[in-house]
């Protein structure tokens, strides 16, 4: 069976660790550690830093594209990490998600919000993962986000390069 889709449907990571447990996680644990995130939003295209983690395979983006259990757990993956940046996810009429800063926006664009910051790289791979297990609306809600607030706040903090990753990222 495909670890990606075992992981979110329950089963351990080989440290015991598993998809519940990094919902509960602090803000603190989401910051500092730095092997979870290849396993919450996997690409198809192994990690440098974490060789272990699982790719998307077509069989694992056909499952996330039919089980709504998948889909959903993906969706709570997303909700966490958008709470660790201030930002929340909203549905409008007709199914259309939108990404917008959250009340606790101003307290957490510390975070990620500095010149070269490794959580750059890491909505890079939110953005990408989304569109590979079949939320490509989401991808594009986020890095439309994404740009918005590079364009009113972080033009002299965040680089040029990585907006085009984001846009990249989601289809934009």
């Amino acid at each position: 069976m495909d670890a990606l889709v075992e992981f979110y449907r329950g089963a351990p990571l080989p440290s015991g660790l598993c998809l519940v447990d990094i919902w509960d996680w602090s803000l603190d644990q989401l910051e500092d550690a730095h092997d979870y995130i290849q396993w919450l939003f996997p690409l198809d295209t192994p990690s440098s830093v974490n060789p272990d983690a699982p790719l998307v395979t077509e069989d694992a983006a056909r499952a996330f594209a039919w089980d709504e259990v998948l889909k959903d757990r993906l969706h709570k993956s997303l909700a966490v990490m958008l709470k660790f940046y201030g930002l929340e996810r909203l549905v409008l009429p007709a199914d259309q998600p939108v990404v917008i800063r959250a009340a606790n926006f101003q307290e957490r664009r510390g975070v990620w919000i500095q010149p070269r910051n490794h959580n750059h790289l890491r909505l890079t791979r939110i953005v990408r993962s989304l569109a590979l297990l079949g939320l490509p609306k989401d991808a594009r809600a986020l890095a439309r986000c994404l740009e918005d607030i590079y364009r009113v706040e972080g033009r002299d903090i965040i680089s040029e390069e990585t907006v085009d990753h984001w846009r990249r990222a989601g289809g934009t």
